[in-house]
């Protein structure tokens, strides 16, 4: 019997598969597409996605840098311009690589951690029995998994199968049309990067630029073709069945902006995609007894901000360590429950930032004036900070002791001086184990029968007032600095009893 079955090869699946086998569980991931599409979806990660990557060992793979990730100076919410450096402690990170690049480097690394990858399987029904799921595959294959998780996407077969109800809104108003380009270098601006219009001035790079008229946005990737995209709010339906043209583009631009940008295609397969409406929903339950959902099988919700895969690649984080110990049999009652309590909260506060932009771009003069008002409020550094934590989940408390400051939160990049040197908290959260961060000595004792688990550390701590750090494999504060007494509760609460 397979111990966790995996449906969908995307990030979300990906990093799951990887999670799982990282905490001594071998996946099975199973993908309906014989072979990677290569279609372009998202152009990149932000928010504290980029951080967790970092401490699993693969920001520098997908980045190729050597160096910690730093925070971003700017970034953009609603069609404006976010200044960043303003704050005294900037959440907000970026890493600009296309989504077909991400999935192949956590291809790369299940395959290191030998998950199981079978592509050109697609899963047409599910029944569930008191300890076990049972799948049935297109070709008429039959599996048994103790666990079935479906990261198959927003229309998630999985879900559909399970009896998930996915309850929320879909709307057709507006059109976003979306393509691969190249222009002439007359209207590139030099000191920006932006796109010079004759009557409206520059169209400044990777921001949202709004007029009475729609949406503009102009995003010069390094090293690959630039994209462009569009958004508006047409008085009459727009028919999805002629196919995308660069022409159709050019002539949302003219009406956007008021002016005519020439559009010519790129060298080689580009983008060319039309969108009408979208969908805003979350899953009536995130698990149903056997089977549980992650990332756009769980939540779907407006691009703008580009919060899907910070929200989906943590989503899978969470439910790793949980779903790994409940199959190895060392999960306390309920573990498994906290992924759909700590992480719905989580897409619930993501929908209300993308509904408030997707309202703030929006036409008409009252949302014009809403603007101004949303202007003057940015110039203060206390709600731009506030934003930028929303938009980065930066924000995010998981349900703690009160009393306890940093429990439930990130864990803050601590660096770790001991006898084997100095160690940043992202060089000892790689293998996805639980650590205990002791710089008095005095809690490896109360951890030792936990030792099967949890790994102590012993060292000064930078970078925290606290004098010891429990830290949950998804780089979560378990519990900080009390007594014996409170330590042994948190290793038993989140840990379960001692081996």
């Amino acid at each position: 019997m397979i111990d966790v079955l995996i449906v969908g090869a995307g990030p979300n699946g990906l990093m799951l598969a990887c999670e799982l086998a990282l905490a001594g569980v071998r996946p099975v991931v199973l993908e309906r597409h014989a072979a990677p599409t290569g279609e372009p979806r998202a152009n990149g990660l932000v928010g504290q996605v980029v951080r967790l990557l970092d401490r699993r060992g693969l920001y520098a793979r997908l980045s190729g840098e050597r160096t910690p990730p730093s925070p971003q100076p700017a970034f953009v919410f609603g069609a404006f311009p976010l200044d960043l450096t303003m704050l005294p402690e900037n959440p907000h990170y970026a890493l600009g690589v296309p989504q077909a690049q991400l999935e192949a480097t956590l291809a790369a690394r299940a395959a290191e951690l030998g998950v199981d990858l079978r592509r050109g399987q697609e899963v047409v029904d599910l029944r569930q029995h008191s300890a076990s799921v049972e799948v049935r595959l297109a070709d008429g294959t039959r599996l048994t998994c103790r666990f079935l998780v479906g990261a198959d996407g927003g229309r998630s077969v999985v879900r559909r199968l399970a009896g998930i109800d996915f309850p929320g809104v879909t709307t057709d108003r507006s059109v976003s049309r979306t393509a691969t380009v190249t222009v002439p270098a007359s209207v590139l601006d030099p000191g920006t990067g932006g796109l010079r219009v004759p009557g409206h001035g520059v169209v400044p790079p990777f921001q949202h630029t709004r007029t009475e008229r729609g949406l503009i946005a102009w995003a010069p990737f390094p090293g690959r073709p630039p994209i462009l995209s569009t958004t508006e709010w047409p008085d009459a339906p727009t028919s999805d069945e002629t196919p995308m043209s660069l022409a159709e583009l050019r002539e949302s631009v003219a009406r956007v902006l008021g002016a005519d940008i020439p559009l010519g295609a790129p060298d080689g397969p580009g983008l060319l995609r039309r969108l009408t409406g979208g969908n805003t929903r979350i899953a009536a339950r995130y698990r149903a007894d056997r089977v549980l959902l992650v990332g756009d099988a769980a939540h779907v919700h407006p691009a703008i901000g580009g919060p899907g895969l910070n929200l989906g690649l943590q989503d899978a984080v969470n439910l790793g360590w949980k779903l790994a110990a409940t199959v190895r049999g060392w999960a306390p009652p309920g573990l498994l429950d906290t992924y759909e309590a700590e992480r719905r909260p989580v897409a619930e506060r993501v929908v209300m930032s993308t509904q408030a932009q997707s309202a703030l771009i929006g036409p008409g003069d009252e949302i014009t004036g809403l603007r101004r008002l949303f202007a003057e409020l940015l110039r203060m550094p206390e709600v731009t900070g506030h934003i930028a934590a929303l938009m980065s989940g930066a924000d995010i408390r998981y349900p703690a002791d009160p009393a306890d400051p940093l429990a439930g939160r990130s864990a803050p990049d601590v660096v770790v001086h001991g006898a084997d040197g100095a160690r940043r908290l992202a060089e000892l959260t790689r293998a996805a184990r639980p650590l205990l961060l002791d710089s008095t000595g005095a809690h490896a004792e109360v951890a030792a029968p936990w030792r099967d688990r949890v790994d102590v550390v012993a060292g000064a701590l930078e970078g925290t007032t606290a004098t010891a750090l429990l830290v949950r494999p998804d780089c979560f504060v378990a519990w900080s600095a009390g007594d014996a007494a409170t330590l042994r509760a948190a290793l038993t609460h989140h840990f379960g009893l001692p081996g």
